[in-house]
């Protein structure tokens, strides 16, 4: 079993890196594979709802992360992704990636475990966690919890590591992933389906 954990901070090694290789060095404990993925500080593209992806499991564009990710989602069984908070809200970064990996890729996330963590010095967390969230609830995904908020706090990684109860929730978060993981598993060999979608009606409110 494998979970990509996806860092959408610029800085490599700051505060939200902190956070996930916590997840991670759980993760690991359980025999259970880890990549944590940069997305860097290079220029990254938004979607521009062209409909080019369609049927193509790709992106258009090509000059940034997110079909590298895309591929390696297919062979992943879990997510993480965790983001800084800039202006009380996540990363631009991540959300325009985000969308066109759910957009192209989508297929490839549905029905896998996955998790938000949000990295501030102060407050925009719970709008954070909110806002990536529902990438991972409209494509059917079971969102792994925590003993509290999946959340850490600090302006920098020192400082993130002494925020016990964040990094304690970090490591929950790892632990119940692995469950979850490991509970999916065990339900394919008893011959347990993925559900089947439904997804025929669209009601528009304007008539």
């Amino acid at each position: 079993m494998k979970v990509l954990l996806f860092n959408g901070s610029p800085r490599a090694n700051g505060c939200t890196f902190t956070a996930l290789s916590e997840i991670a060095g759980v993760l690991g404990a359980q025999g259970i594979e880890t990549e944590i993925l940069q997305i860097g500080n290079r220029p990254v593209q938004d979607c521009i709802g062209c409909g080019g992806c369609a049927g193509k499991d790709k992106c258009v564009f090509t000059e940034d992360c997110a079909n590298e990710w895309i591929e390696k989602a297919k062979s992943a069984d879990g997510f993480v992704f965790g983001t800084p908070v800039y202006y009380a809200h996540p990363s631009g970064r991540i959300l325009s990636v985000m969308d066109r990996l759910f957009y192209a890729g989508g297929k490839h996330f549905a029905h896998k475990p996955a998790a938000v963590i949000a990295s501030a010095r102060r407050a925009g967390t719970t709008a954070t966690l909110d806002t990536i969230s529902k990438h991972l609830t409209i494509n059917q995904m079971p969102v792994i919890s925590s003993t509290y908020w999946n959340m850490v706090h600090g302006n920098t990684p020192e400082q993130v590591k002494q925020d016990l109860e964040g990094m304690e929730t970090m490591r929950n978060i790892g632990a119940n992933m692995a469950w979850i993981l490991k509970c999916i598993e065990a339900g394919k060999k008893s011959g347990i389906p993925v559900p089947q979608t439904v997804k025929s009606i669209k009601t528009n409110f304007i008539r």
